[in-house]
């Protein structure tokens, strides 16, 4: 009965605890993730969802990924229009951006090689990846509007994306090999902010990016919202792995902006009614108010391309009004 009781105050307690606002007062940072495969996926012009995001929604921060799948050719010639263009848009904007580079990047299939890398050999790929982590890092480090580099995504995670099994000591190697070629800025890495303690990744960067998802689909369970969670668990890990690990700082990397694919459907192969019902705008505003409730003063939006779909293809701009008018 004694041990009831317990558990009892202990689950009152987080609840009570966990709901209050943590930031203090204190506004977070804006920011958004941009994925010009996923703008391409949708049917969209990427160069003009990128600027509606840059002039319209008026972000503070970027998240922008240099894809590998985009920037090597087969003969090993490195192109880097596509993404030096973005950078400069957010640059003329005075706009900061993190700028993910590596095997790993956002938006499924997570790893992101080129065509032509599929038949190499663990070492082999290994090799290749560290060549166009210093052709990267190489061509952008002059670039003033790089405030940090993004090593990978989420890459010691197992248990999503169409990737060889992580490689800690091979991500220790890459690590090394940025900061060789740049020693001024900081480093970040990412994990699941629900899925993981952050225990393996604690301590090997500067920054620790999290994600917030509160709405997922799971195949057994169907729509699930992660009621457990609360500002509170994201808030006092932060400062746990600042306190033992030494991070100078946790952001949210990825706050769940648009509705998680069902049944292992992808958005588009979602009807848009499927949608609306999986993640309402409603959901959209109260995702906003909790993680602004975690007192993590960098948040990145994950969904402003969908939103910005819904508005262009659908005549449906409530969630990217939404964003824009918490961001504005």
């Amino acid at each position: 009965m004694l041990i009831l009781i317990i558990i009892a105050i202990i689950v009152i307690v987080w609840f009570c605890v966990g709901y209050l606002d943590f930031s203090f007062g204190k506004k977070p940072i804006w920011g958004a993730t941009f994925s010009q495969i996923y703008v391409e996926y949708l049917g969209l012009d990427w160069k003009q969802s990128y600027l509606a995001l840059l002039d319209d929604m008026q972000v503070k921060s970027l998240r922008l990924i240099a894809y590998w799948s985009v920037s090597e050719n087969p003969d090993d010639k490195f192109n880097f229009t596509d993404i030096d263009w973005q950078v400069n848009e957010a640059a003329k904007r005075n706009i900061k951006v993190i700028l993910t580079i590596g095997y790993k990047a956002p938006r499924w299939p997570e790893c992101h090689n080129p065509d032509w890398a599929n038949s190499l050999t663990q070492d082999q790929l290994q090799a290749e990846t560290l060549e166009f982590v210093i052709a990267a890092v190489n061509h952008f480090k002059n670039n003033p509007a790089i405030s940090m580099w993004q090593v990978e995504n989420e890459p010691l995670i197992t248990f999503f994306g169409k990737c060889p099994q992580p490689d800690r000591d091979f991500l220790k190697k890459e690590l090394a090999l940025v900061k060789s070629l740049d020693i001024s800025r900081p480093i970040m890495l990412t994990d699941s902010g629900e899925l993981s303690w952050w225990i393996k990744i604690g301590g090997m960067s500067d920054v620790l990016g999290t994600t917030l998802y509160r709405i997922v689909w799971h195949p057994w369970l169907g729509s699930i919202k992660h009621w457990q969670y609360t500002p509170f668990y994201y808030w006092i890990r932060a400062k746990l792995n600042e306190k033992i690990f030494g991070a100078k700082k946790v952001i949210i990397a990825e706050m769940q902006a648009e509705a998680w694919g069902s049944k292992n459907r992808s958005l588009p192969q979602m009807t848009v009614s499927e949608q609306l019902e999986h993640f309402s705008v409603q959901d959209l505003k109260n995702n906003m108010k909790f993680a602004r409730k975690t007192g993590l003063n960098e948040i990145y939006l994950w969904g402003v391309e969908w939103a910005y779909w819904l508005k262009i293809q659908h005549n449906d701009p409530r969630y990217w009004d939404a964003m824009k008018q918490e961001i504005q």
